[in-house]
C-alpha cells in the first residue's frame, strides 16, 4: 500500500517562497507523482508531475516558471518549491501518485496524501 504525506505547509506573504515536501511509502507501486491543488470553491487544478525513475516532469500551465517539482529517490520524497506566491495561490495542496505516465487529470493518480493548507496574504 502506498501512503503519501505532505508537510510544508503555512502561512506566508505575497511574494514569499516556500517548499512543500511529499514523503512517500511503498512508492515502488507508483511511477508518476504528482502535484494539485484545490481552493475553497473551485475545481482541483493540476500543478506539476514528475516521474521517479527519469525525472521527466509536467506543469500547469497557471504554475509554470513559478514552481518547480522535484523528487529525492533515496529518501522516497518529491517536492513543490513555489516562488512568487500570490494571494489567489491560496488552497489545499495535495500530493499524489500514480502507475501511469505523466498525467495531468487527477484521475490518473491511485493515491493521495490528505492534503496540507497554504495561505498566501497580501
Amino acid at each position: 500500500q502506498v501512503q503519501l504525506v505532505e508537510s510544508g505547509g503555512g502561512l506566508v506573504q505575497a511574494g514569499d517562497s516556500l517548499r512543500l515536501s511529499c514523503a512517500a511509502s511503498g512508492r515502488t507501486f507508483t511511477n508518476t507523482m504528482g502535484w494539485f491543488r484545490q481552493a475553497p470553491g473551485k475545481e482541483r487544478e493540476f500543478l506539476a508531475a514528475i516521474t521517479w525513475i527519469s525525472g521527466r516532469t509536467l506543469y500547469g500551465d497557471s504554475v509554470k516558471g513559478r514552481f518547480t517539482i522535484s523528487r529525492e529517490n533515496i529518501k522516497n520524497t518529491v517536492y513543490l518549491q513555489m516562488s512568487s506566491l500570490k494571494p489567489e495561490d491560496t488552497a489545499v495542496y495535495s500530493c499524489a501518485g500514480g502507475r501511469n505516465i505523466l498525467g495531468r487529470v487527477s484521475g490518473n493518480y491511485e493515491y493521495w496524501g490528505q492534503g496540507i493548507q497554504v495561505t498566501v496574504s497580501s
